[in-house]
């Protein structure tokens, strides 16, 4: 009879414990309970607001300054050119008003006459300038041996109305927008006249402009660019 030797199998059971995984050397994003601001974006953010602002003003002037198509070559540069000397002293005495009345009136009636007239080149090549008339174009200068055209174009209409209103318009919207033509004529009024002015150009200038495109016009005057 064989003799078995029984060997005892003993089972010995680890227990693995948990350990906390490292930190990540190149975390993706910051914990969401400690955000960190960069003062690089607050800064960019900063520049896009005044970039905005630069932008609305720049556009706010640069319509204002567009009025100026609509007006005669020249007559507004004149204004800015005599206005100087009459407010040279700063005040606005009884003279000074008066002068700048007169002004206002003189520049408003060459803006509306200056759009009924209209030229033409004749055979020798020369301009030849006019008033235009419901019977066509009367030359300035009479008797030239010169074939005056007597086309429909040479004749007034309502547009030449529509144009000569505006053009006085828009030529008083920029007049007014200087403070000394306001601190003369309306004096006492400066903060309701700031707070108009700083829309009425603009009002002024959508309108013509939209007045302008349906009734276009086809005249070379003196001083005036066809549209």
């Amino acid at each position: 009879m064989e003799n078995s030797t029984s060997e005892a199998v003993g089972i010995k059971i680890y227990e693995t414990s948990t350990q906390p995984a490292p930190p990540a050397l190149y975390p993706s994003s910051p914990p969401p309970s400690t955000p960190l601001e960069d003062p690089l974006s607050a800064t960019a953010a900063g520049k896009r607001k005044r970039r905005a602002m630069a932008s609305g003003v720049q556009k706010t002037l640069s319509k204002t300054s567009l009025l100026a198509n609509f007006l005669p070559t020249g007559t507004l540069l004149t204004f800015e050119m005599v206005l100087p000397s009459i407010y040279s002293t700063g005040e606005c005495s009884h003279v000074t008003t008066l002068m700048i009345h007169s002004l206002l009136i003189l520049c408003t009636l060459s803006c509306f006459f200056f759009h009924f007239t209209d030229s033409f080149r004749g055979q020798d090549g020369k301009l030849y300038y006019g008033f235009v008339t419901p019977k066509g174009l009367a030359v300035f200068k009479t008797g030239l041996d010169v074939a005056v055209p007597k086309d429909e174009k040479f004749k007034v209409g309502f547009s030449d109305f529509v144009h000569a209103m505006m053009s006085s318009l828009v030529f008083l919207a920029i007049a007014l927008s200087d403070h000394r033509v306001t601190g003369c004529l309306f004096p006492g009024h400066a903060e309701e006249l700031g707070e108009v002015m700083q829309s009425f150009p603009l009002m002024v200038g959508i309108i013509c402009s939209g007045l302008f495109l349906v009734f276009p016009t086809t005249r070379y005057g003196i001083g005036c660019v066809a549209a």
